[in-house]
């Protein structure tokens, strides 16, 4: 089976909160900040939940690798993904509340106008 025949079925458009979407009045273009904001405040807090878990669950591993000496090696490397895990949402976080500060400042602006 081709690449092409096994994946035709995932050409479908995808959309998001930017999708633009025709309704019966003009404002069909414009961008609900407040969404955004709220949307990107979400993500952040996801992102946070998601660095207390790998971070609880890589101390969980380093706790293993001293109780089951047999098997440390094994307990160490998962330890050292799930903080390489945790690096990676507190990022993620990070980034979501940047991009939260930024719709919420222009949802101030469009406000305002």
């Amino acid at each position: 089976m081709s690449l092409e025949h096994h994946h035709h079925h995932h050409h479908h458009r995808h959309h998001n909160m930017f999708s633009q979407h025709k309704e019966n009045n003009e404002k069909s273009s414009t961008v609900d900040y407040k969404k955004e904001a709220k949307h990107h405040k979400h993500m952040e807090h996801l992102g946070k939940l998601s660095v207390a878990a790998a971070t609880a669950y890589a101390l969980h591993e380093k706790h293993q690798a001293k109780k089951d000496p047999e098997h440390a090696h094994k307990h160490k490397i998962k330890e050292e993904i799930a903080m390489t895990a945790a690096v990676a949402s507190a990022g993620f976080a990070l980034h979501e509340h940047h991009h939260n500060k930024q719709a919420k400042k222009e949802a101030k602006r469009h406000h305002h106008l």
